[in-house]
């Protein structure tokens, strides 16, 4: 190994890597001062003496600073990953040839053209495409701040539905359930009309007639009974209620509280099913009827295309989603309700129920009194929390009732079955007997009523010509029910005429005759005609 490399030592080998100089060092020691001995001990102190030195210059980070500096640091991570997606996005998207712009390039085009002149108002060293993407974001969350100080300023608290202890009277029905009720007016041995009145959804028996006065039931002698519908309020539920066991509910509910006459019916809204039921299978009953924004079933086949047409097209598209899930798929209605009148608090009553206003409706619903009665009667129809029974009730609007309101229509049916009656029809006059309701209809409709359309009272008196219609120019769905004096002495003065106030035992008791005054009178006229015969 010597032999190959030769004799030279690392310091020639190292000359040779660079320029000669003609300085050849002979390992003397070069004139330089002599310097002291190092001392150790010293210099770990000059160290040390630095160190502290500088402490003293630049003291440690506060908590503020080493945040500011992590923001910065984040905020700039951030720039330059959005400059990332925007280069991106200007190598993938935005070419001329990705499927975006061959799409939406000629209309962006034409908008932009056309916008141009708001570029007169922008600074001249500002870039049109940067500066209005950060004024639009600047609009925005500006508008967001507004929105929420006005909201939280001018919103009202949210009510908590509250729980009120058991007030109401009940019965029992031949199938063990109990039926909650309530009754104003005259007592039950002083009255000259017994008027019923089934509530209508999201209500209770507190509704009857919304601020109906007590004196104007006694100067006309009406008893009013409302109750709660089976699972509303303080009523057993029914396992698979209908119609035709609705109407029987108001038939036990009118033997138990000692109507024995005829009593009359009141429907309003959605509560005229209940009433309309009545009339198909207890009309013997019966007195008459009174509705006031009458429902009927929607999807009703005797419907015509125009009505359906006109119906449908005043609702709400939420209104017109709870009607197709209550017909196909019902189950799906508790997790609306869960989120509006069973979540616990308060809301406006066009937004739980899916409504649209008119100009009378809104005035109304705004004031104290409506919201205080509307609360109250809501907390009393969700008393005992269960879906079950708005589902029912929904379901029952838009399904098959087993009948048809033609089928109330006053009519001869004659029994002709068999040759022999009609051998006999031939030459005599056909047995026949009346069929239908019998009694009277009275329907009031607003005409601005855009819960229940005009167009089907329309239909209603199309295959009812025998109701009676009172129509209602600029009124809405309760702005002629609700709290108006003047109108419920209209609708008492139209169904029981003038005010003869409740019957008086004394006065109005009619005298029967005994059988022997009934002989002696006999006995009289006869010998009266015996004496002027001639």
């Amino acid at each position: 190994m010597a032999e190959v490399r030769g004799a030279n030592t690392w310091r020639e080998e190292l000359a040779s890597l660079v320029e000669d100089t003609g300085r050849i060092y002979t390992g003397e020691t070069i004139g330089v001062s002599s310097l002291p001995p190092f001392n150790a001990a010293k210099s770990t102190a000059a160290v040390v003496e630095v160190v502290e030195s500088g402490h003293e210059t630049e003291p440690p980070e506060s908590l503020k600073e080493q945040m500011t500096g992590f923001l910065k640091s984040w905020c700039e991570m951030i720039l330059e990953l959005g400059r990332g997606c925007r280069d991106i996005l200007q190598q993938t998207v935005v070419t001329e040839d990705s499927f975006i712009v061959q799409k939406l390039g000629e209309p962006v085009a034409k908008v932009s053209g056309r916008l141009r002149f708001l570029n007169e108002f922008l600074p001249e060293d500002r870039d049109p495409i940067h500066a209005w993407p950060v004024i639009f974001f600047v609009f925005i969350l500006a508008l967001s701040a507004l929105n929420l100080n006005g909201h939280d300023g001018l919103a009202p608290p949210v009510k908590k539905v509250l729980v009120h202890p058991p007030s109401a009277s009940r019965i029992q029905l031949p199938d063990g359930r109990h039926l909650a009720y309530r009754e104003i007016g005259v007592p039950a041995d002083e009255a000259r009309f017994s008027l019923i009145a089934p509530h209508s959804f999201l209500s209770s028996r507190l509704a009857g007639i919304p601020g109906v006065k007590t004196s104007l039931l006694e100067e006309f002698g009406v008893r009013l009974v409302t109750y709660d519908l089976p699972g509303f309020g303080e009523s057993d539920p029914h396992p698979s209620r209908n119609i035709n066991s609705s109407a029987f509910d108001m038939l036990h509910l009118a033997d138990a509280v000692g109507v024995n006459d005829k009593f009359w019916v009141l429907g309003y809204s959605s509560g005229s099913m209940h009433a309309w039921g009545a009339l198909r299978y207890v009309p013997h009953k019966i007195a008459g009827a009174a509705m006031v924004a009458p429902m009927i079933n929607p999807y009703e086949p005797s419907m015509t295309k125009e009505e359906m047409r006109s119906i449908w097209g005043e609702w709400l598209p939420r209104r017109k989603l709870m009607y197709y899930l209550a017909r196909r798929l019902p189950k799906l209605l508790c997790f609306f309700y869960r989120r509006s009148f069973l979540s616990g608090k308060h809301g406006r009553i066009e937004k739980w129920m899916s409504l649209s206003l008119g100009r009378r409706d809104e005035i109304l619903t705004k004031g104290a009194t409506f919201e205080d009665f509307w609360h109250r009667d809501v907390e009393e129809s969700i008393r005992q929390g269960n879906t079950k029974p708005f589902i029912e009730e929904a379901t029952l609007q838009v399904s098959n009732w087993d009948f048809s309101l033609a089928d109330l229509q006053v009519q001869r049916k004659c029994n002709r079955r068999g040759i022999f009656p009609w051998l006999r029809s031939l030459y005599s006059q056909a047995e026949s007997e009346l069929a239908g309701f019998l009694g009277p209809i009275h329907i009031w409709q607003g005409m601005d009523d855009q819960a229940v359309p005009p167009a089907m009272i329309d239909h209603i008196s199309r295959v009812l010509p025998g109701a009676i219609m009172h129509k209602l120019p600029n009124e809405g769905h309760f702005s002629y029910f609700f709290f108006c004096d003047e109108c419920h002495r209209q609708i008492f003065s139209t169904l029981f005429g003038s005010p003869q106030g409740p019957l008086d035992q004394a006065m109005d008791k009619v005298e029967i005759p005994s059988e022997g005054d009934m002989e002696e009178q006999s006995i009289a006229t006869d010998s009266t005609k015996n004496d002027t015969s001639p």
